[in-house]
């Protein structure tokens, strides 16, 4: 609230593409990447199976020198996605490094959590527990909303095997959170292995590591001709 808005909230890009959006300096939000998405050639409405944002548009309406962020699984997964910081530099407690979730979980996905599609195979996406079963316990709300009694479960271990460097659920915020001062940020969704190891340092090379179900494999390319990125300030 009282910052300027973005010069967009969401658009598409081709496979291989890529754009810039520059933000505030205090700006604070969301960015990801719906999938399957189309627009009603009777209404005009535009939607996507996963990532919608509900403004029926293809842009999405808007809900100290430190720049604060992280890659998040708590309300759920489609799309691997990788952010690396350039020309930044990390604060005195902070880690400015690359980090993300670069694995494709839609396949291992636990079956309850699973988001299917007709004619897509293993899955377009994972819900988080909280969105599959809305217990307050995976949601973290009622008896379960402070970080003393919200703990991780079998769902966001799940998630958490997978993307160590992501959130899990909501409190999971001692390996999540990741602040730079004065960088740019390059977001990539669905990244190559090669340039998932060479921006991480290294650090994705095991991204075919076997997790709970099945095996999250980073060679995976999304049933879709373009890929939307959103925006959201919150």
């Amino acid at each position: 609230a009282g910052t300027a808005p973005l010069s967009t909230t969401g658009f598409a890009l081709d496979p291989g593409a890529s754009t810039s959006v520059t933000v505030p300096a205090s700006w604070s939000g969301r960015i990801w990447g719906p999938t399957l998405c189309s627009q009603d050639p009777a209404t005009g409405k535009f939607a996507c199976l996963t990532g919608d944002c509900g403004s029926s548009a293809l842009e999405c309406s808007g809900a100290g020198g430190l720049d604060f962020y992280d890659v998040s699984l708590v309300d759920r997964y489609n799309l691997p996605m990788l952010v690396v910081p350039h020309g930044g530099a990390a604060s005195r407690a902070g880690n400015c490094t690359a980090m993300g979730c670069a694995a494709n979980l839609n396949v291992a996905c636990p079956q309850e959590m699973k988001v299917t599609s007709a004619g897509s195979e293993g899955g377009v996406a994972c819900k988080s527990a909280c969105d599959a079963f809305g217990d307050p316990q995976y949601c973290c709300s009622g008896a379960y909303g402070s970080p003393n009694t919200c703990n991780p479960s079998q769902y966001s271990e799940f998630f958490k095997r997978a993307c160590p460097k992501a959130y899990s659920y909501a409190y999971d915020d001692g390996t999540s959170t990741f602040t730079c001062a004065s960088a740019d940020y390059e977001i990539t969704f669905c990244p190559k292995p090669s340039t998932s190891v060479k921006a991480a340092g290294g650090e994705y090379a095991m991204l075919a590591a076997e997790v709970s179900g099945g095996v999250a494999s980073s060679s995976w390319t999304p049933p879709l001709s373009a890929v939307a990125v959103a925006v959201s300030a919150t």
